[in-house]
């Protein structure tokens, strides 16, 4: 550490916290004090890190944009860590080039802006690319296909007897419990939680760590989960009204599921009988077929 401090600065309240809990396990034998800034934790907790940030006794903290506002004060920034750096604006990168003036830089992302990675072309910034996927990874078997009850259930199903985990998008927070309850309907074997960036910081907590235990198997959700989120027993993704999605979110999405050893599956699913624009016929042609590992 060289008496320097790290920040770890993420998009979501819930990759903040799967950060903490990764770095806490990883980094727990050394005299390393590690915290989270997000808004899971309360005003109370918020002010010790901050002061604990200002007198050096906090050594990485791992924060949202909560680490951007302007009572953040380091006393000796030494690493900045941007995961997700695609989803930060031009706003936040300049807010960061003061914080980072005399500190190293790396950023992070699987599907970067065409700025930065012009940046690392031409030379103005070093690039490395992880091209070797971690052993025993397989690719995401991928479908497109209108949406249809009986490819759900069969889906959820399959996943729920080899004790796996299943993640079923559904964009509109409006109308987010009407599908979780249809789908309880389709599969009444299924334990269903929801999970949504607009719930109780309480409650989305909760949720998403009985999901981590194993307490719920099919979790409802916004794209919330969306960056970086680590859950090797979910390996079944079911994306509804994927069509009004970007490639970019698409690719994120379906890169959530696959992250062990289990053959995971991506159903990308559009409204029944559904004329789709030449655009989204586009996007979901594209990610049907780039299914490579590294693709």
């Amino acid at each position: 550490m060289d008496n320097k401090q790290v920040a770890v600065l993420v998009p979501t309240t819930v990759l903040a916290q799967q950060h903490f809990s990764t770095f806490s396990q990883r980094l727990g034998a050394f005299p390393i004090r590690i915290e989270v800034l997000s808004r899971f934790r309360t005003p109370k907790e918020q002010q010790a890190i901050l002061d604990g940030l200002a007198n050096g006794r906090v050594d990485i903290c791992i924060g949202t944009h909560r680490l951007l506002q302007k009572d953040i004060i380091f006393k000796d920034l030494g690493f900045l860590i941007i995961d997700e750096e695609q989803r930060f604006g031009v706003a936040h990168k300049e807010h960061l080039k003061q914080m980072r003036q005399e500190a190293d830089v790396l950023t992070l992302s699987a599907t970067p802006i065409p700025r930065t990675l012009h940046m690392s072309l031409v030379g103005v910034r070093d690039m490395s690319i992880m091209e070797t996927p971690p052993e025993e990874r397989l690719p995401i078997k991928t479908y497109v296909a209108e949406y249809d009850d009986h490819l759900i259930r069969e889906a959820i199903l399959r996943e729920l007897e080899r004790n796996g985990q299943v993640f079923f998008v559904h964009n509109r927070v409006q109308s987010i419990g009407i599908v979780a309850n249809k789908l309880q309907s389709l599969v009444p074997e299924a334990r269903i939680a929801i999970a949504h960036g607009q719930m109780p910081e309480a409650e989305l907590e909760a949720v998403m760590t009985d999901f981590t235990q194993g307490k719920s198997d099919t979790l409802v959700c916004t794209t919330i989960i969306e960056s970086g989120l680590d859950m090797p027993n979910v390996n079944t993704l079911i994306v509804n009204k994927a069509d009004k999605f970007g490639l970019t979110q698409l690719y994120q999405l379906r890169g959530r599921v696959g992250r062990g050893a289990n053959l995971a599956y991506a159903y990308f699913l559009y409204d029944k009988g559904k004329h789709l624009t030449t655009a989204a016929e586009k996007r979901l042609r594209t990610i049907f077929e780039a299914t490579e590992l590294g693709a």
